[in-house]
């Protein structure tokens, strides 16, 4: 019997038995917009940094140097408009991906709850 200046812990175990399709969709989606945001940031931020430290300029001279016009039309291409628009294709790409993971992964979870019975989840109160 717990003494008096105690509280007593409370339990309860439960069984997820169903995930809604829709709920785990939309759940996806806004968790993959966050990502796609972060990834755009990370790819400014690390334009901004190679940019600063002048890694771009020297890799271009670098390559203009060893393959001359050839190595000078391999850099062309790497500007802040062509990075940015690369990154925002990959950002959209991982939306659509992970949207439609999440859609999956939620009806592969219904169709295994046929077979095992559920997954058991147990709260309590601290």
């Amino acid at each position: 019997m717990p003494s008096r200046g105690t509280k007593q812990k409370k339990r309860a175990t439960m069984r997820l038995v169903y995930v809604d399709f829709w709920s785990a969709l939309k759940m996806s989606f806004l968790v993959s917009i966050i990502v796609a945001a972060i990834t755009v940031v990370i790819g400014l931020a690390l334009w901004a940094a190679l940019e600063r430290f002048g890694v771009v300029a020297t890799a271009s001279s670098f390559l203009e140097d060893i393959a001359g016009a050839q190595g000078a039309d391999l850099v062309a291409g790497l500007t802040f408009p062509n990075v940015m628009t690369f990154t925002l294709v990959v950002a959209l790409l991982e939306v659509i991906v992970v949207s439609a993971l999440g859609a999956i992964f939620a009806a592969l979870f219904n169709l295994a709850v046929h077979v095992v019975g559920g997954w058991k989840v147990t709260f309590g109160s601290d």
